[in-house]
């Protein structure tokens, strides 16, 4: 994989599927960022509005609203303030399962977001959506509301692309 890719994430095949890993260092505790991706009066300041229900089987809802996209599916796997697995598939579209894994570090929080995603021609637009919501999720845990970053999108997809041809060379 080239360095220039290495800073939007790893991407690996696995049968009709593709597996991103996207990894954060966050200057904040393991708890206020577990708040930020369960918490509904938080999860619109970075991603939707919408809510998660914090047991195995629990709702997650979330509706992007202008996108179109609806998600309502069940928390596969939790354990407080370490992890959180569910599916962000809207109606009957393919299972695109997430996984948010969090470690506390001595200066803050170790982030992995795991997508599993269909091999299609939307790997690339999934894994810079989710990247720029990263982006969004740093802003909102230091108290800074921000639109959608468009430009971060757009490089993080050529980026992707990039990353995906290497990978199927």
């Amino acid at each position: 994989m080239p360095d220039e890719a290495m800073c939007w994430g790893e991407i690996r095949r696995k049968g009709n599927r593709v597996v991103a890993r996207l990894e954060r260092n966050i200057d904040h505790d393991i708890e206020q960022v577990w708040t930020m991706l369960t918490d509904s009066v938080h999860l619109p300041q970075w991603l939707a509005a919408g809510y998660v229900e914090q047991r195995r089987g629990g709702v997650v809802k979330l509706d992007f609203g202008l996108s179109g996209s609806a998600i309502d599916c069940q928390v596969h796997a939790i354990r407080p303030p370490e992890l959180l697995a569910y599916s962000w598939s809207a109606g009957t579209d393919p299972e695109r399962p997430i996984r948010w894994e969090l470690k506390q570090t001595h200066v803050g929080t170790h982030l992995i977001l795991s997508l599993d995603l269909p091999d299609d021609g939307n790997v690339a637009l999934s894994c810079a959506g989710w990247d720029a919501h990263l982006e969004m999720l740093l802003a909102a845990l230091e108290g800074i509301s921000i639109h959608f970053p468009k430009d971060r999108f757009r490089e993080a997809r050529a980026g992707f692309d990039t990353m995906l041809k290497h990978e199927a060379a």
